[in-house]
C-alpha cells in the first residue's frame, strides 16, 4: 500500500512539475547593492537550477566550491524562487576602471522527461566609485576584504585559475614592478605560504587600485576569536611585496560573526547583538559614522524599517537589532518529521557599519549578512466548520500553514481526487492568505449531494445526518515532503426530498415538469441563463399547484441553444436549473434536447438557392454576421444573434456545380473568412455549413398548340361598361403560375424577390392600356394605415428605395393577348423597421389608371418608367379622366 502511494504521488509531482513550469516561465529581476549584486530567479516550478559564470566567451558551472571562491552565494526563497548574491569582484566580472562591473551569467532549468530544459542569460552592470579604503563582506557562502593600493601597475600577482575551467583571472605579471615576496596567513599565529599554493583555496587578485582576497566561511587558515562575548571567525593575512630596492606589506583582514553568542530569542522577537569595536579590524581610535539596516543584501531606509517594526540601537558596546517573530522580510520554512508538521521562521537580516581610524583619510565599509534560523516547533494544525446545514453543503477551513505547503489531493471513502478532479466535481478549493500575514489557509466545500457524502437516517427524530471524512494530501516543496491531516464533519439536516426536474418534447416545444419535494424549497428557476420571471412565465404559459409546475418553451426562443444541425433537422436544446437565491448553491440542473425538422436550404426553379446558418453551443463567440459564402463578398442577407440567412444564386458566390447522371449538383459552403478564423479560440471548433441543390437534366415536357388565320381585323364599338383590375402573385419571374386565394398569406424570406402581376380584365380594345400611378405597403389591409412605404410614384421607383422596383416586359403569350392591358414588376421582401418582430404580414396596394393611347394627354399616361427598358414611348390618355382604381394584395 504505501509502494502504491509513494508512486502515484511521484507521477503526479511529476505533471504538477510541468504545468507549473509551463504557465508560470521564470522571470529575472537583478539589482546593484553598492559592492554586491543581487539576482532573483522564479518560479522554478520545482526543478533544480544550475548557474554559470560567463567571461570572454568562456563558461564555468558555479560548483560550491568555486561559489564561495568567486564571490557568489545562492539560496532558496519560498515558496519557488532562487536568490544568487554575487560580489561585484567576482571571477567572471568585466571591470572598467573599478567604477563599472558587468556580471553575465547563464541560468539553466533543468527539466526530466516530461519538461525540456530551459535556458537564460543575465547580463547586469552596476556602476559603483564610493570603495572605502577597507570593505569587509560578511555572508554565509563567503568572505570577502579589498583594500586600496597606492599606484595602479606596481604590483603584480600571478594569474590565478578558476577550477574545473580553463578561465584565468589576475593581472599579468611583468618585467618591472614589485612582485610577490612573501605571504603570510595567521592563525593567529604566522604560516607562509606560497601564492599559488594559497589560490587554490582562496581567490587572491589586484585590480588597478584595490587588492582582493576572498575565503570560503571556514578554512583551515581561519580562526575563531572571542570579540565581547560574539565568536567571530577571522581571516588575517600579510602580502609582502619587493622589487630592487625596497619592499612593501599590505595586510587585509576580515572577521565575521556568527550566531553563537550575537543571536538571542525572547519570546516575541529575534535580537542580534554586534560589537561595535572589533578587535581583529581595529588598532586604533575610531569614530563610527553610519549604521544601516537591510534584509538580503538591501538596505532598508528609516521609515520602512520601522513600518515592519524594526528596531535599531547603537549602544557604546554593540549594535542591537530587533526583529518582531513573523516579520515582514522573513519567512515560514516547513518541515515535517513522522507525519507531524513543523515550522521554522527565517530570516537574513544585514547591518552595514561604516567607520574610520585615527584620521579620517583611512575608512572602513563592514557588511555582514547574518542567516538567522528560530529552532522547529510543532505546528497543530486545527479544522475549523463552517457548515450550514440549510445550505447543503460541508464548509471547512484547514491551516495554517506555511508559504511552502500545497495540497496536492484530498481522500475519501470513495477514493483519492487531486485538487483539478476535485474541482470539476464540483467541490469549492480555495488558497488563502491574508494581508501582512506570511501564513495561508486552505477551504473546502462540499455538497451534502455528492457521493463522498455519507448519509445516515435517524427516523424516531425525521433526520439525516451527513458525514464527511477526508485526509487532506500536503507537499512542502521544494524538498517535496509528504504529510497529511485527517477531519472529520458531521452535519443533521431534516429528512427532505429534493425538487426533480422531467421534461419531453413534441413538433414544436419542449415541456418541462417540477415538483418540489416533501419541503417547500426556496429556489428561482433559471430557463437557460435567463430567470423565470413572471412576464416569462406568462409567455411560456406556466401552471402551478400546490406541489409542481409545468410549463412550455418553443424552439424558437431565446433561451434554447442550439447544439447541431443537419441538411432538414436541427438539434436543440433546453437547460433548466433551480438554484437557492442567497447562496447561490445549485440544488437541480436538468438538460433536455430534441431533433427539429427544420429545412435550412430550399432550391428554386430559377437558380436562386437560400441557406439558413445556426449559431451552435459549441461556438459561442461566433459573430454570424461575419459569416461568407465561398465568395468573401457574398455575406447574409439578414443575420442577428441566432441565425444568418443567405441568397444567392447557382451562378454566383463560387458556387461549383458537378454532374451525376441525370442530376446536376449546385454546392457552397458558409464559414468564416480565413483570418477571421485563425483569430478564434482554439478551444471552438471550426464552423462550416454545406449548401447543395440537386436539379434534373434531361426532364422533358410536352407543349401543343393550334394556329388558325385571323378572318377580320379587330374592331371596338363605342359603349359604356366596367372594367375590372386584378393584382396577383406570381410564383416566379415566367408569371406562369400565381398564387391562389387559399395560398395566402404567402411566406417569402428576406430579400427574395416577389414578382407582382395588375392586370386589366373585361375588355379586349388594343388601344387601352393599364398604368401604375404609385403603390405602397402597409402592415395591415386598410390603405391609409401607417407605416408606409413608397413603392411606385408617379408611375416610376421610388428614388429614396435602396433596394428599387425592377419592371419586368410583357409579350404575348398563349395567356396574354394584349400585353398592353398588364403590368408586372418586381419587389425584394422587406419588413419595417418599426416593426421589431420580422414575422409580422406585409399588404401590398397600387392606384392604376386606364390610359387611351390614340387621345395623347398629359399627366401620368405621358410616364416612361416602366416603358424604357422595352422601348415603348407612346403617350397615353386617361380613358377614365384620371380616376384611380385601388387594387390589393397580400398578406404576404
Amino acid at each position: 500500500m504505501g509502494h502504491l502511494l509513494a508512486s502515484g504521488w511521484f507521477v503526479f509531482l511529476i505533471a504538477l512539475v510541468k504545468v507549473e513550469a509551463q504557465k508560470n516561465p521564470p522571470s529575472f529581476d537583478s539589482k546593484c547593492l553598492g559592492n554586491m549584486l543581487l539576482v532573483n530567479v522564479g518560479p522554478l516550478g520545482g526543478r533544480h537550477l544550475e548557474v554559470a559564470g560567463v567571461l570572454n566567451d568562456s563558461s564555468a558551472v558555479l560548483t560550491s566550491r568555486i561559489a564561495s571562491r568567486c564571490g557568489f552565494r545562492m539560496k532558496k526563497s519560498p515558496p519557488d524562487n532562487a536568490a544568487l548574491l554575487v560580489s561585484l569582484q567576482n571571477c567572471f566580472v568585466k571591470n572598467v576602471d573599478d567604477v563599472d562591473f558587468t556580471t553575465t551569467l547563464n541560468f539553466r532549468l533543468l527539466g526530466n522527461q516530461m519538461v525540456q530544459d530551459e535556458f537564460y542569460q543575465v547580463e547586469k552592470t552596476c556602476s559603483y566609485a564610493t570603495w572605502a579604503s577597507r570593505e569587509i563582506i560578511c555572508n554565509s557562502g563567503y568572505m570577502e576584504v579589498s583594500v586600496r593600493r597606492p599606484t595602479s601597475n606596481d604590483y603584480a600577482l600571478p594569474q590565478q585559475s578558476i577550477p574545473g575551467s580553463k578561465m584565468g583571472r589576475g593581472t599579468k605579471v611583468g618585467d618591472a614592478g614589485f612582485r610577490v615576496k612573501q605571504l603570510v596567513f595567521f592563525t593567529p599565529e604566522a604560516k607562509t605560504m606560497e601564492v599559488t599554493d594559497a589560490q587554490r583555496t582562496y581567490m587572491i587578485t589586484n585590480t588597478a587600485t584595490r587588492l582582493f582576497l576572498r575565503s570560503p566561511p571556514t578554512c583551515s587558515e581561519t580562526f575563531t576569536q572571542d570579540v565581547s562575548g560574539v565568536t567571530m571567525t577571522v581571516l588575517k593575512t600579510s602580502i609582502v611585496f619587493e622589487n630592487k630596492w625596497m619592499a612593501t606589506r599590505i595586510n587585509a583582514a576580515a572577521a565575521c560573526p556568527t550566531p553563537e553568542g550575537s543571536v538571542f530569542f525572547t519570546e516575541n522577537s529575534i535580537r542580534w547583538f554586534l560589537p561595535q569595536y572589533i578587535d581583529p579590524l581595529i588598532s586604533g581610535q575610531f569614530q563610527l559614522l553610519e549604521v544601516h539596516v537591510g534584509i538580503d543584501g538591501s538596505r532598508l531606509d528609516p521609515a520602512e524599517a520601522a513600518a515592519r517594526r524594526y528596531s535599531l540601537t547603537v549602544g557604546e558596546l554593540y549594535v542591537v537589532l530587533e526583529i518582531p517573530f513573523g516579520a515582514a522580510g522573513g519567512h515560514i520554512k516547513s518541515y515535517v518529521q513522522d507525519n507531524h508538521y513543523y515550522t521554522s521562521y527565517e530570516i537574513e537580516p544585514m547591518l552595514e557599519l561604516h567607520w574610520t581610524e585615527d584620521t579620517a583619510q583611512e575608512d572602513t565599509r563592514y557588511k555582514v549578512l547574518l542567516p538567522i534560523t528560530m529552532a522547529p516547533w510543532l505546528q497543530s494544525l486545527y479544522v475549523t466548520d463552517y457548515t450550514v446545514p440549510e445550505k447543503q453543503y460541508f464548509d471547512l477551513l484547514l491551516g495554517s500553514f506555511g508559504p511552502d505547503v500545497f495540497l496536492i489531493n484530498i481522500s475519501f471513502p470513495t477514493g483519492v481526487l487531486s485538487v483539478e478532479e476535485c474541482s470539476a466535481r464540483g467541490f469549492n478549493i480555495l488558497e488563502h492568505t491574508f494581508p501582512g500575514s506570511i501564513v495561508k489557509f486552505f477551504t473546502l466545500q462540499v455538497p451534502f449531494s455528492d457521493p463522498s457524502v455519507l448519509q445516515k437516517p435517524q427516523s424516531e427524530m425525521g433526520m439525516i445526518v451527513f458525514s464527511l471524512h477526508v485526509t487532506f494530501g500536503l507537499l512542502v516543496m521544494p524538498e517535496f515532503l509528504q504529510f497529511s491531516h485527517m477531519a472529520y464533519l458531521e452535519a443533521k439536516v431534516a429528512h427532505t426530498v429534493s425538487p426533480s426536474i422531467t421534461g419531453d418534447c413534441d413538433k414544436e416545444n419542449f415541456y418541462i415538469l417540477v415538483t418540489y419535494g416533501t419541503q417547500d424549497f426556496n429556489f428561482v428557476t433559471l430557463v437557460g441563463k435567463q430567470a423565470l420571471t413572471p412576464a416569462l412565465a406568462e409567455e411560456y404559459d406556466l401552471m402551478e399547484n400546490g406541489t409542481h409546475l409545468s410549463f412550455s418553451v418553443p424552439f424558437s426562443s431565446l433561451n434554447v441553444v442550439y447544439e447541431a444541425v443537419k441538411a432538414t433537422s436541427i438539434r436543440s436544446r433546453l437547460d433548466v436549473t433551480l438554484m437557492d437565491p442567497q447562496s447561490k448553491y445549485i440544488i437541480k440542473q436538468f438538460s433536455l434536447s430534441c431533433t427539429v425538422i427544420k429545412t435550412l436550404t430550399e432550391c428554386f426553379p430559377n437558380g436562386t438557392m437560400t441557406a439558413l446558418a445556426v449559431k451552435l453551443d459549441s461556438v459561442p463567440s461566433l459573430n454570424l454576421s461575419q459569416l461568407v459564402l465561398r465568395d468573401p463578398s457574398c455575406g447574409p442577407a439578414y443575420s442577428n444573434d441566432r441565425l444568418a440567412y443567405f441568397v444567392f444564386t447557382g451562378s454566383s458566390c463560387g458556387t461549383t456545380r458537378r454532374f451525376f447522371g441525370n442530376v446536376m449538383l449546385y454546392e457552397n459552403e458558409i464559414s468564416l473568412p480565413d483570418e477571421l478564423e485563425m483569430m478564434k479560440s482554439e478551444d471552438e471548433p471550426e464552423y462550416e455549413l454545406k449548401v447543395y441543390c440537386y436539379y434534373d437534366i434531361n426532364e422533358t415536357h410536352a407543349v401543343s398548340f393550334n394556329a388558325r388565320a385571323r378572318r377580320s381585323e379587330p374592331y371596338a364599338d363605342d359603349a359604356r361598361g366596367e372594367l375590372q383590375v386584378e393584382i396577383r402573385v406570381a410564383s416566379d419571374d415566367t408569371y406562369t403560375r400565381f398564387h391562389a386565394a387559399a395560398d395566402y398569406p404567402v411566406a417569402k424570406y428576406l430579400q427574395e424577390p416577389v414578382y407582382f402581376e395588375v392586370e386589366l380584365k373585361g375588355t379586349k380594345l388594343a388601344d387601352v392600356s393599364l398604368e401604375l400611378d404609385s403603390c405602397w405597403a402597409t402592415l395591415d389591409s386598410n390603405r391609409l394605415s401607417q407605416p408606409r412605404w413608397n413603392l411606385v410614384i408617379n408611375g416610376c421607383a421610388n428614388p429614396v428605395d435602396p433596394y428599387q422596383v425592377i419592371f419586368h416586359p410583357v409579350w404575348v403569350d398563349e395567356r396574354v393577348h394584349y400585353p398592353s392591358h398588364f403590368k408586372r414588376f418586381e419587389v425584394q421582401m422587406f419588413a419595417f423597421a418599426e416593426d421589431n418582430d420580422l414575422s409580422h404580414q406585409v399588404f401590398v396596394h397600387c392606384d392604376v389608371v386606364i390610359c387611351d393611347a390614340t387621345k395623347p394627354q398629359d399627366g401620368i399616361c405621358d410616364q416612361l418608367c416602366s416603358k424604357k427598358k422595352i422601348g415603348i414611348k407612346s403617350q397615353r390618355r386617361a380613358v377614365s379622366d384620371h380616376k384611380l382604381l385601388h387594387v390589393l394584395s397580400g398578406p404576404i
